[in-house]
């Protein structure tokens, strides 16, 4: 699935079981940075859409100059 693809999945008529739950993603402190994004994206498999315990989760960002990188780093230091 390509960015935009992901970007575009539509909550309404997502298969929620197909979703990851971020509840079940576990990312090291311990590694570089990179290394802990990519093992978050590999994880969560969409980072736009995915679920939280039974709630579908569906990200979006505003038009600035922080990246997807930038908000899932901040995700990630916090967690």
């Amino acid at each position: 699935m390509t960015i935009e693809e992901m970007r575009a999945v539509d909550i309404r008529n997502v298969d929620r079981e197909s979703l990851i739950d971020i509840k079940t993603v576990e990312v090291n402190p311990e590694l570089p940075r990179a290394e802990r994004f990519k093992s978050f994206v590999e994880q969560i498999k969409n980072p736009y859409c995915y679920r939280c315990g039974d709630v579908v989760v569906k990200v979006g960002f505003a038009d600035t100059d922080r990246t997807l990188e930038d908000c899932l780093e901040q995700y990630i230091r916090t967690r």
